[in-house]
């Protein structure tokens, strides 16, 4: 008994779900097609606080500048910094 009541509520549950996608889709199918005014959908773009310098203006400087290494390069700068950290013991490195 108590399986059929499951059952029962699982396919409620999947028409409801199923009716709401067709529902959602039919109204997104409609709401493309429809027009807006001209004034509405151009909203005036703000740019973001951090991009701004003390005065308000944009600021014209690069704010990532990336460089290139070698891997070779870059292993060693790690290698560094790992022999550099405090837990760093040589003895064990060279066990294995």
């Amino acid at each position: 008994m108590l399986q059929l009541l499951y059952i029962l509520a699982f396919t409620i549950l999947a028409l409801i779900a199923v009716s709401n996608l067709i529902r959602n889709l039919i109204m997104f199918s409609f709401e493309r097609d429809r027009v807006y005014p001209s004034g509405t959908m151009t909203a005036r773009t703000v740019p973001h606080p951090e991009l701004l310098d003390s005065t308000g203006r944009i600021i014209k400087d690069p704010l990532l500048v990336m460089r290139s290494i070698d891997v070779e390069d870059a292993r060693e700068q790690l290698n560094a910094l790992y022999e550099a950290s405090p837990n760093y013991n040589s003895e064990v490195d060279k066990e294995i």
